[in-house]
């Protein structure tokens, strides 16, 4: 019988920064523009994606570089992600710190990162880079993603 992988049998504090960088299913909804409600703090996602996203792979464009030119670019690390409300359900990272099980679709499971694609669950052919759209305009691009 088959040993279990080695997402199912550590925590994430157990992972390895390799293993914790693995386990991203390359969705890209983290990579959306979300804009805030000063009044209600109510989180509203846009089908707007984040300058340095690659909209055909789903990838940061420079992701070692990330931080110093998108300066509200935050790192999803162990310590944050139970507290980040406004991670999809479906993020993998999300999942596994709920005790659940990656989906069929994720690269881990199925051996491919195009799986997730295919399946329609990340965000290729969904969205318009900032670049793209004016600062005063974003709030027409609010959407509701279904998970």
């Amino acid at each position: 019988m088959a040993a279990e992988p080695w997402w199912q049998t550590k925590s994430l504090e157990q992972m390895s920064d390799s293993e914790w960088e693995l386990l991203c299913d390359g969705c890209a909804k983290c990579c959306l523009v979300k804009l805030e409600d000063a009044d209600t703090e109510e989180i509203y996602y846009t089908n707007v994606s984040c300058q340095l996203l690659d909209t055909e792979s789903c990838r940061c464009g420079d992701y070692a570089g990330r931080h110093k030119i998108v300066e509200d670019c935050l790192k999803l690390d162990r310590s944050n992600v139970n507290q980040l409300e406004w991670l999809p359900n479906s993020c993998s990272y999300r999942l596994l710190a709920a005790g659940k099980k990656l989906p069929d679709w994720h690269h881990l499971r199925s051996g491919s990162h195009e799986t997730i694609h295919s399946y329609g669950a990340s965000l290729r052919g969904r969205v318009v880079s900032e670049r793209d759209v004016k600062d005063d305009d974003i709030e027409d691009h609010i959407i509701r993603w279904i998970d």
